[in-house]
């Protein structure tokens, strides 16, 4: 949820670790904090707000030093107030910690230390991580050298692991082990940047991508040590691990604005060019390289009898976008659930079950947990995610990245359409597996990917439209979207975008659903934002669009170029006509920018929401 920066190397740290903290500040936070080792001390500057504030207070009270850390906190134990901001200090400040996750047990960790007399400076169950090492290194002879340091800051770390429990990703500096960063991974994400005499650590690669494409992800029960010339991997027993460090195909100017006023923006109008980065080699269908990313040969799509498709918020809409799809084009019974609701279900795993988990971020707890149950009762995982290397790409059984590049904006936007596209490809190449998809119809299909990017840009051309419409919205307080069949999962993420980024009440419904409660709050002047795309149940649409206007709401439609005006809109978004099973990729484009400018016109915090983190990495 958190972000962490880690830098060591010959360079000052400060500026280092202050541009990886802005980097990751679409991750949400409430807090930020940094410590330096200076001149064999210790010093930290921390403040609640944003990283500008921080900023501003190294400004008139400089840090310098080669080896720092850094962390944007979002508030979990404790309000977000310095006291409680990362890092934190053992009794002494000799010793930090900065931490994402959560430490189950600090309560009791917390009583046993007040007890053996250490005093706590904040409210956070992280702090009991510094105080907790602190009672481990007392016993340890005291160093001779800064290599007995390092070992002695190690085993005490090692020993940590086995006290914690929860969810955590832990960097340490010790005023006693100069130039040496050490940290340690479980349910949190971390991964390490290589540089030429330096190297870095963070909770996301885009903080260090100005510096270094080279990385290795930490995977769970690892741990790390980082010094200017060399990392050192190891398992928390000690063992030592040797791991090739992958090549990130992003780079820094990827996770820059580019002119626009705000990330979100941004993304949405990158939406043509991730479409198709999403759709590239893997359409038309008859290509190899499908098969050799994600190791999904005919022979083992043949054999899937069902498919359950798991997410969580924006990616669920995905899955059941992708329920409807596994369903027409390959001919498969198909469910979509939250992870949240799943992991802890006791379902029924039938033999041949392909579990499609898919997440932004590939690190969102519910859903790693989900893929853990799936694959412990024997059914196979396809992760569908954005992030190579991801701790949801390395637990799954086959991996389909999206290639939509870094998405900063908290509020997913590319990422949705490019789950969708990936998602209509694994339901194609499943149908051509198991023969319940025509040759003519996946021509056909095909055909239709391939012009949709260009259909894409023609819908971002209804920007000013949109802008019109939403300063006649801005101060409405009740809007409602209502979609049949594949749009129904596109009136939902309408009314889950409104809702996370102006604050605003929202609700998605089913067309045909309206009439069995929810029509009773439609009253005069309430916006209805109908999803009315050409389909084969347009008809159905207009049905519950006539109830609606005879209740006088304002009715904003999106419907298909071509097509008759629908009756009674006060306003029409016109789509480029795109095949009608494609339709929820073009059609949530609208709605995005619907939501962007009403929240951008009443004076929202477009990209960090409040309460709201880009990577749920906690339950």
């Amino acid at each position: 949820m958190c972000g962490i920066i880690g830098y060591v190397g010959e360079k000052a740290a400060v500026p280092i670790v202050l541009e990886g903290l802005r980097r990751l500040e679409y991750r949400g936070y409430d807090s930020a904090g940094v410590a330096v080792l200076t001149n064999g001390a210790i010093e930290r500057r921390r403040t609640a707000g944003k990283v500008s504030a921080l900023r501003n207070l190294l400004a008139r009270a400089p840090l310098p030093g080669t080896t720092a850390i850094g962390h944007t906190r979002w508030a979990t134990h404790g309000s977000p107030k310095e006291e409680n901001a990362h890092p934190h200090s053992d009794c002494t400040g000799g010793l930090v910690v900065i931490h994402n996750g959560i430490i189950e047990n600090y309560l009791d960790l917390r009583a046993d230390l007040l007890r053996r007399g250490h005093r706590f400076a904040s409210e956070t169950d992280t702090e009991v991580v510094a105080h907790w090492l602190e009672e481990t290194l007392k016993k340890s002879p005291a160093p001779g050298s800064p290599k007995e340091a390092e070992a002695a800051v190690v085993a005490a770390l090692q020993a940590a692991t086995q006290t914690l429990r929860g969810a955590y990703a832990l960097a340490i500096l010790w005023n006693k082990a100069p130039g040496i960063i050490v940290c340690a991974k479980t349910a949190s994400p971390l991964v390490v940047g290589l540089g030429r005499d330096e190297n870095f650590l963070a909770s996301d690669a885009p903080a260090f991508l100005s510096h270094t494409r080279r990385a290795v992800y930490l995977e769970d029960g690892e741990m790390a040590v980082l010094s200017r010339g060399r990392c050192r991997l190891m398992r928390f027993d000690g063992k030592p691990l040797a791991r090739r460090p992958v090549e990130i195909p992003w780079n820094h100017s990827m996770a820059e604005k580019g002119g626009f006023r705000h990330f979100m923006l941004k993304e949405i109008f990158d939406q043509p060019q991730a479409i198709e980065d999403t759709l590239r080699g893997r359409v038309p269908f008859s290509g190899l390289n499908f098969e050799r990313e994600t190791g999904l040969t005919p022979r083992v799509l043949s054999r899937v009898k069902r498919v359950r498709l798991i997410g969580c918020g924006t990616a669920y809409h995905a899955c059941l976008v992708g329920r409807y799809w596994m369903e027409s084009l390959a001919g498969l019974s198909a469910d979509a659930e939250t992870a949240s609701e799943y992991r802890y279900r006791e379902s029924v795993m039938p033999p041949g079950e392909l579990v499609i988990a898919v997440s932004q971020s590939g690190e969102t707890a519910d859903t790693l947990g989900a893929a853990r149950m799936a694959r412990a009762r024997g059914a196979k995982v396809l992760a569908v995610t954005n992030c190579l290397g991801s701790a949801l790409a390395r637990e799954a059984d086959f991996s389909l990245f999206t290639r939509c590049g870094p998405e900063l904006g908290v509020a997913s936007t590319k990422a949705f359409t490019g789950q969708m596209a990936a998602l209509v490809v694994v339901a194609a190449r499943l149908g051509l597996a198991r023969r319940a998809l025509a040759r003519a119809r996946a021509s056909e299909l095909a055909n239709a990917l391939l012009s949709l990017p260009s259909a894409a840009a023609g819908a971002l051309k209804l920007g000013a439209e949109i802008l019109k419409i939403a300063r006649q919205l801005r101060r409405a307080e009740d809007f409602f979207y209502i979609g049949r069949d594949l749009n129904y999962a596109v009136a939902l993420e309408g009314a889950l975008k409104l809702k996370e980024i102006s604050y605003l009440h929202a609700e998605g419904y089913a067309g045909g659903e309206l009439k069995h409660g929810p029509i009773a709050l439609i009253e005069k002047g309430v916006p209805v934002v109908a999803l009315a795309t050409r389909s084969r149940l347009r008809d159905k649409i207009a049905g519950a669009v006539s109830e609606v206007k005879a209740r006088g709401a304002r009715l904003i439609a999106v419907q298909t170029e071509g097509d008759p005006p629908l009756h009674g809109a006060d306003a029409i978004l016109w789509l480029p006509d795109i095949s009608e099973i494609l339709s929820p990729i073009l059609a949530v484009i609208p709605l995005q920018l619907l939501a962007y400018h009403i929240a951008h016109l009443r004076g929202c915090d477009v990209d960090q929401p409040r309460n709201l983190a880009k990577s749920v990495t906690v339950e």
